[in-house]
């Protein structure tokens, strides 16, 4: 079994409710064990400022499925939620990132792992946080640390 964190966030249609069914989405992954959930948080979007706040939050997953396969399945999941890629960072009813798959770096022109923008995400991190402090980010150190390098305030739970 490899540990995998999957980033989630939404902010349109009713996010706390797409955060809520995407984590019993993950929950029912084949060869795949829902270990723990964060709490859901409210952060504001990166990039484009006009749109909603986000609702953000990390699962930690125990599977046996190939990296590319569970891709595949996040993407599945998105699609069930109604998720339109209409410009980049824009708004979403669902978005299901890989964060980290095991201590594995990946560099391929649609996957890298770790997730390159994570490790300056107080709302990767701090969820993240929630579950283990001492999740190390292959390359960058550990979370808690990561997150004290932001000197942020903890994000507001949902």
């Amino acid at each position: 079994m490899i540990t995998v964190y999957v980033g989630l966030g939404s902010n349109l249609d009713d996010p706390a409710s797409h955060i809520s069914k995407a984590f019993r989405d993950l929950s029912t992954l084949p060869a795949t064990k829902l270990v723990a959930k964060s709490s859901s948080y409210i952060t504001s979007p990166v990039g484009p400022k006009d749109q909603l706040d986000f609702v953000n939050a990390v699962a930690k997953l125990e599977t046996e499925l190939p990296v590319n396969i569970l891709l595949g399945c996040l993407l599945e999941i998105e699609q069930q939620h109604g998720r339109q890629r209409e410009r980049h960072w824009g708004p979403r009813t669902l978005d299901l990132d890989i964060l980290l798959y095991g201590d594995m770096k990946i560099n391929e022109e649609t996957l890298k792992i770790p997730h390159p923008e994570m490790v300056s995400r107080y709302f990767v991190l701090y969820p993240i946080m929630e579950i283990d402090q001492n999740v190390n980010v292959p390359g960058h150190g550990k979370v808690r640390d990561l997150f004290n390098q932001l000197n942020v305030s903890p994000p507001k739970k949902v």
